[in-house]
């Protein structure tokens, strides 16, 4: 039962003790309510869905992968879920691919108890917390990380890997695609390597960054 007014969260860290620290913190407030907790990220994909909370609180790093890769398939079938990235490092790699996932924020470990209340309240209501200098220094790489002649590269590319760049540009992941295409995951993943090898990439979040500034550039 979801109780009326009250913020519903998730808590995924493979620390327990970090995991029990935010726990306690955040549920003797009256307006958060922890609906589940998970640590790693297989547990995560299948108790976030069930659980349907309003802010996912996601350790970036994990064992079995990453708390980006999470935020991104957990968005990509609920947009309605606000993700909070927790990480014990300011890394830009990491704030890229946070923003390229669609995160609303991005908050370092040794946060203040009631700086991260605020951080979750914030997100909850839809605000972005993404840092400012953080953030411009990244838009700072989507401008000029591809500045030669962008758009010969996308003559290289077949009409379908131009689709699939374009729904990777929307931050969906390999098995959305392929059901939105109507293809195997495999398929789509070759599609990905190959068309990240003709726009000279190794990431799929570069070609992301890509297609937002290509957007950008375009209006």
């Amino acid at each position: 039962m979801r109780e009326e007014g009250k913020i519903r969260v998730f808590l995924l860290d493979d620390h327990e003790v970090v995991r029990r620290g935010v726990h306690e913190l955040l549920s003797v407030e009256d307006d958060i309510e922890v609906v589940g907790e998970a640590g790693t990220a297989a547990d995560a994909l299948v108790r976030i869905p069930a659980t349907r909370p309003d802010v996912a609180v996601l350790d970036v790093r994990l064992p079995d992968g990453s708390g980006v890769e999470v935020c991104r398939e957990i968005r990509s079938q609920d947009e309605g879920i606000k993700c909070l990235m927790l990480t014990s490092y300011a890394d830009d790699e990491a704030l890229f691919d946070a923003i390229m996932a669609g995160a609303s924020g991005y908050v370092l470990k040794a946060i203040r108890g009631n700086e991260l209340l605020n951080a979750v309240r914030d997100v909850a209501a839809g605000k972005s917390l993404l840092d400012p200098v953080a953030t411009a220094r990244v838009l700072e790489r989507l401008r000029d990380g591809n500045n030669s002649k962008g758009d010969d590269k996308l003559a290289n590319l077949t009409e379908q890997e131009r689709k699939i760049l374009d729904l990777i540009g929307e931050g969906l992941t390999n098995r959305v695609i392929g059901e939105r295409l109507h293809l195997a995951e495999k398929t789509i993943k070759n599609y990905v390597s190959s068309l990240l090898s003709k726009l000279g990439m190794e990431r799929r979040s570069q070609a992301a960054a890509y297609v937002a500034r290509l957007q950008a550039e375009r209006h």
